[in-house]
């Protein structure tokens, strides 16, 4: 899958995402309001990795649903597959959401994002309570008859905990992980690089941390993982299927080369399965634990 929060809007680019490789798009987060986000800078290139806080910078959920119809409308005959990833403040503004962008009918899923590093109030302290985060997806889950993904934060205490509490409160998934709070900070200037002080890390740098989350999951719960996180060809998606994951989201690769990045990597797995003797992808999920 296209991870959230790249790409994410552009709705006229997702048939040639899907052409290239893609399995499904996975929306930029979406919220009640619009929302401009941060002031620049709001991204930089840092050790192994990239630093954002582009502060959920969103076109609210009316113009998004309005959009979303009319891509249905001309994308009848593809049926592109979409996730659509949606965040709020409280349990009842995501069933708000939810409900709202539900009737617009001709998509995949709902992930919700419990777990941005940046935003206060509808980021990771969100995900990192529990009980708010079950109260979250339940509310979700009364709200439509589509799968339910739940994001998680990346830095949890315990994240078997954790993944058990969300699958009782009725999710379909868990995507893991988010990015990761970071900074940088520029030593000529003698301050912080982004205008938000504080961002989320992504890319290779966060790749083991959210290895070891998938395979940590994976022994604690039934439903299926979804892995992220640093996954910049085969050789990472294929360390999140042994660890766990059943599928797996791309992000910062496809800054590099959108075009190119899903097609290698899926060129890279079916050499391993071959490689390796696997007739399916499912065989390879969790055969790290054996």
């Amino acid at each position: 899958m296209l991870a959230s929060g790249v790409l994410g809007i552009s709705f006229d680019l997702f048939p040639r995402i899907i052409s290239s490789g893609c399995g499904a798009v996975v929306t930029k987060s979406i919220g009640l309001e619009p929302r401009e986000g941060y002031t620049n800078p709001t991204m930089t290139g840092v050790e192994a990795g990239y630093l954002n806080a582009i502060g959920l910078a969103n076109p609210g959920v009316q113009i998004f649903s309005e959009e979303l119809k009319e891509f249905n409308s001309l994308d009848a005959s593809r049926s592109t597959p979409i996730v659509v990833s949606v965040f709020g403040d409280t349990p009842e503004n995501f069933a708000r959401l939810v409900r709202m962008i539900d009737s617009v009918g001709n998509f995949l899923a709902f992930e919700l994002n419990l777990s941005c590093p940046h935003v206060e109030e509808v980021g990771s302290e969100i995900g990192s309570d529990i009980d708010l985060s079950r109260q979250v997806i339940e509310a979700a889950k009364a709200e439509t008859d589509k799968p339910v993904f739940a994001k998680m934060p990346a830095s949890l205490p315990n994240v078997p905990v954790w993944g058990r509490e969300i699958e009782k409160a009725g999710a379909d998934a868990i995507v893991a992980i988010n990015t990761i709070r970071a900074m940088a900070i520029d030593i000529t200037a003698r301050k912080p690089i982004l205008s938000n002080k504080i961002g989320g890390l992504s890319g290779s740098a966060i790749k083991p941390v959210g290895v070891r989350a998938v395979y940590e999951l994976f022994e604690s719960v039934e439903i299926p993982i979804i892995g992220v996180g640093g996954i910049l060809s085969s050789k990472e998606a294929i360390e999140y299927f042994l660890a766990g994951a059943a599928c797996v989201q791309v992000g910062s690769a496809v800054a590099l080369n959108f075009l190119d990045t899903f097609g290698e990597i899926n060129e890279g797995v079916a050499r391993y399965m071959k490689e390796s003797g696997y007739s399916t992808v499912k065989e390879m999920v969790g055969a790290a634990h054996n």
